[in-house]
C-alpha cells in the first residue's frame, strides 16, 4: 500500500472540514472539485502565473518525477548544492509531503516562493484588514504557504527559512505585447513557454510579479489557534492529528454546520456515487435517507443564522418557528417581499390567500415596476472573465474582460427577437473595448429599458470603465465608451433594471428553495405558467416564421418544452441540442463533453481553452458555437420570465 501523506491541498481541505480527509481520493465518492479542476485553474490563470514565476530565476532545475520517494530523493540530491533553485521541490517529513513551487537555497538559507493566481496591488496591499487581522480572501493562500513552511522547518530545522507569495501585481504595466499568449497548454495539459526571440522574459517576470514576504503572517498562523468547524487547535497539533487520520484512513467525526452547504462530496441519494455530505449528517444525527426529503435549514434563503439554528438542534426548515426570526409583517409592503418574509414562505409555506397553485406572485408590485419600463425591452447577458497576465503592452494583470454578450428584445405587442450578439475569443485579441463598443451600438436604436439578471453585468462594466480610465493606450472613442457605461450602470439615466431583484421581491415557487438564480427561477416558471408551456412547446424558436434566432436557425424550429416529458428546464434541452448540433465528425474530437456549454461557469473555462490551449480549428469552432447558443438562451430565459409574469 502506498504511503498516504498530508499534502498542502489536503491540509487546506481539512481546515474547511477535517472529515473531508476521509473522502479525498476515494473514487466511489463524488468530488465536485475533481470535475474540470484543470479547466477551473486554467480559467483563473494558475498555470500561466506558475510558468511565469519560474522566470524570476535563471538556471532553475525542475523536479518532474511524480513518484513521492523518487521526487524526494531527486530534491535531496539537488539540495546538496551550496546554491540552487528548484522548481516543484519535493519535501517529506514523517506523514507530511509538499511540492514547493520554487525553492531557493543559498547556503543555509531556504526561500519558499508560492505562485498564486490572485490579484494583488503592491500600492495598496490588503493581506491584513484595518483591525490587523488577515483578510478572508487571502487567508486560504496564507494557510497553504504556512503549511509548506512548517513542513520545511521540520525537515530542515537548522535552516533559516523565508516565505513569499508570488502574485501578479495589478499596479504594474506589462512591457510586451501578448504576454498571455507566451504560455500555452499542450495536449498533455503541460504548460509550454513560447518566448519570442530576443525578449527578456526574466525582466518581465520581475516587473509583473510581486514577491511578498509573509514571514510575520506565517508565524502568526502557526502560533495562534487554528479555527476549523467545531473547534480550534494549535497549528502543529491539528497538522499532526490530520496527518495521522489521513495516513491510517481514519474518519474524523463530522461537525455539521453551515459549511456543509458547499460540501463538494455531495451526490444525489440513490446515484452511482456515495455522498460524503449525506454520510456525515446520517452518522451525526442518526438519520436515514428519508430525513433528507424534508428541506434542510441549510436551504434557508440568504440566512446568516444557519450555524445558530443548527447549534440549537434545528436541522430542518419545518423545525423553525416565528420566534426564530426577527419580527416581520405578514403582508408584503410596497417594496415587495423582505428577506425574512421570503424565508418564512420557505418555512411555513404559501398562505392560501396568496397561493397561485404552488407559487406566490405579487402582481401589484410587478405592475408597479412594469409601469416604469419603456418598450421595446432589451434583455442582455454577458460572458466574462479576468486574465491573470495582460494581453497587450501597457496593460495590467487581472483586467475585466467581457468577451461575449447576447441581446434579446421584447416589444409592447409581445414580439420576441434575438436582436444582436457579440463574441471575441480569438487568441491574444483583447475583447473588452470592442465588447463595450458593440453593446453601445446594439442598444443605441431606442431608449427602451435594459435588463440584467443580478449585479454581474453592472460589476463588469464598472471594471471596464476603470480600466479604460487609466489605460495609457485607450481607444480614440474612450470618452464615448465611458459615458455609455456611466449611463446604463447604477445611478445612470438609463440604468439597467435587475430582474433578479424583482424576482426576489415578487415571485416565489416552492421548488426554487428560496433561491433566485435564473437557472432555478426559469424551470419553476415553466411549472407555474401555462403560457410558457403552450408557447414553447411549439417549434417556433429559430423558425423563419417564428422567433428570429442567430444560433438556433432551423426550417423546423426548436421547442423548449416537451409536454411528454417531466423536464421543465430549457437548459437541459440545450444540453441535448448541443450534441445534436455538433459537426458530424464529433468522434474525431478527444473530449466530447469539453465543448458543451450548458451550465454556469463553463463559459469562462471555454474562453480560457480558446486562449491558452492548442486546439484544432474544428474543436475551436465547436466551442465558439456552443458559447453562442448558451448565451442566447440566457437572454431568451429573461424574456420568458417577463412573459410568464405578464400572463399570470
Amino acid at each position: 500500500m502506498k504511503p498516504r501523506y498530508l499534502t498542502k491541498s489536503r491540509f487546506v481541505s481539512a481546515i474547511e472540514c477535517p472529515t473531508k480527509l476521509f473522502y479525498l481520493g476515494k473514487k466511489d465518492y463524488r468530488n465536485i472539485n475533481n470535475e474540470d479542476s484543470f479547466l477551473a485553474s486554467l480559467a483563473k490563470g494558475g498555470y500561466q502565473v506558475g510558468a511565469l514565476a519560474k522566470f524570476l530565476f535563471k538556471n532553475g532545475i525542475e523536479v518532474f518525477n511524480k513518484d513521492h520517494e523518487q521526487s524526494v530523493n531527486e530534491t535531496s540530491a539537488l539540495l546538496n548544492e551550496e546554491n540552487v533553485v528548484i522548481y516543484e521541490a519535493a519535501i517529506k517529513f514523517n506523514n507530511f509531503f509538499v511540492r514547493i513551487d520554487i525553492l531557493e537555497k543559498k547556503g543555509s538559507q531556504l526561500k519558499i516562493y508560492e505562485a498564486k493566481a490572485k490579484s494583488y496591488n503592491s500600492l495598496s496591499p490588503d493581506l491584513e484588514g484595518v483591525r490587523g487581522g488577515i483578510t478572508k480572501e487571502f487567508l486560504p493562500y496564507l494557510q497553504d504557504i504556512t503549511f509548506q513552511t512548517w513542513v520545511l522547518r521540520q525537515a530542515f530545522p537548522s535552516s533559516e527559512i523565508t516565505s513569499f507569495l508570488v502574485m501578479p501585481d495589478k499596479s504594474r504595466l506589462s512591457s510586451v505585447e501578448h504576454l498571455n499568449q507566451m504560455f500555452k497548454i499542450d495536449s498533455n495539459n503541460k504548460v509550454t513557454a513560447r518566448i519570442p526571440e530576443g525578449f527578456d522574459i526574466y525582466k518581465e517576470a520581475q516587473n509583473l510579479l510581486a514577491k511578498v514576504c509573509v514571514d510575520n503572517l506565517v508565524n502568526r498562523i502557526i502560533n495562534e489557534p487554528l479555527d476549523f468547524p467545531g473547534t480550534s487547535s494549535k497549528f502543529e497539533e491539528a497538522a499532526k492529528s490530520w496527518a495521522n487520520a489521513y495516513a491510517n484512513d481514519i474518519k474524523v467525526p463530522a461537525f455539521i454546520g453551515k459549511h456543509c452547504k458547499d460540501c463538494e462530496f455531495k451526490s444525489e441519494i440513490g446515484s452511482q456515487y456515495k455522498s460524503g455530505f449525506h454520510e456525515c449528517w446520517k452518522q451525526t444525527l442518526n438519520w436515514s435517507d428519508k430525513d433528507f426529503y424534508d428541506p434542510l435549514v441549510l436551504d434557508l434563503y440568504n440566512s446568516r443564522r444557519k450555524d445558530e439554528y443548527i447549534e440549537k438542534g434545528i436541522y430542518k426548515l419545518k423545525q423553525l418557528t416565528r420566534d426564530d426570526f426577527k419580527e416581520f409583517d405578514d403582508e408584503p409592503g410596497a417594496d415587495g417581499l423582505s428577506t425574512i418574509q421570503r424565508q418564512w414562505l420557505q418555512v411555513d409555506g404559501i398562505p392560501s390567500s396568496y397561493d397561485e397553485g404552488g407559487f406566490y406572485f405579487d402582481k401589484a408590485f410587478y405592475q408597479t415596476q412594469k409601469s416604469k419600463w419603456t418598450y421595446p425591452l432589451h434583455l442582455i447577458d454577458f460572458e466574462t472573465t479576468k486574465a491573470a497576465l495582460p494581453f497587450y503592452n501597457k496593460m495590467r494583470p487581472y483586467q475585466s474582460i467581457g468577451f461575449q454578450f447576447s441581446h434579446h428584445t421584447l416589444d409592447q405587442e409581445g414580439n420576441v427577437k434575438h436582436f444582436d450578439e457579440f463574441i471575441c475569443v480569438d487568441p491574444g485579441d483583447f475583447p473588452s473595448y470592442k465588447f463595450v463598443r458593440a453593446l453601445m451600438n446594439s442598444l443605441s436604436h431606442d431608449e427602451g429599458t435594459i435588463f440584467r439578471w443580478s449585479h454581474h453585468e453592472n460589476t463588469i462594466l464598472n471594471g471596464i470603465f476603470e480600466d479604460i480610465a487609466i489605460d495609457l493606450k485607450a481607444p480614440e472613442d474612450k470618452e464615448e465608451l465611458m459615458l455609455f457605461i456611466k449611463r446604463i450602470t447604477k445611478g445612470g439615466e438609463r440604468e439597467m433594471v435587475d430582474l433578479c431583484d424583482i424576482s426576489g421581491k415578487c415571485f416565489y415557487h416552492e421548488h426554487t428553495k428560496g433561491r433566485s438564480s435564473l437557472k432555478v427561477v426559469l424551470p419553476a416558471l415553466f411549472k407555474a405558467s401555462p403560457f410558457l408551456r403552450d408557447t414553447y412547446s411549439k417549434a417556433i424558436y429559430g423558425n423563419p416564421k417564428g422567433i428570429p434566432s442567430f444560433n438556433f436557425k432551423s426550417d423546423n424550429g426548436f421547442i423548449w418544452f416537451d409536454p411528454n416529458s417531466n423536464n421543465f428546464d430549457p437548459y437541459v434541452i440545450l444540453k441535448s441540442l448541443a450534441y445534436e448540433l455538433l459537426p458530424d465528425n464529433i468522434d474525431e474530437f478527444a473530449e466530447e463533453n469539453s465543448s458543451i456549454i450548458a451550465e454556469g461557469g463553463a463559459a469562462a473555462m471555454a474562453y480560457a481553452r480558446l486562449q491558452y490551449e492548442d486546439i484544432n480549428p474544428e474543436e475551436r469552432s465547436k466551442i465558439k458555437e456552443s458559447l453562442l447558443r448558451y448565451c442566447e438562451l440566457d437572454t431568451l430565459a429573461m424574456v420568458m420570465v417577463i412573459q410568464a409574469w405578464d400572463h399570470i
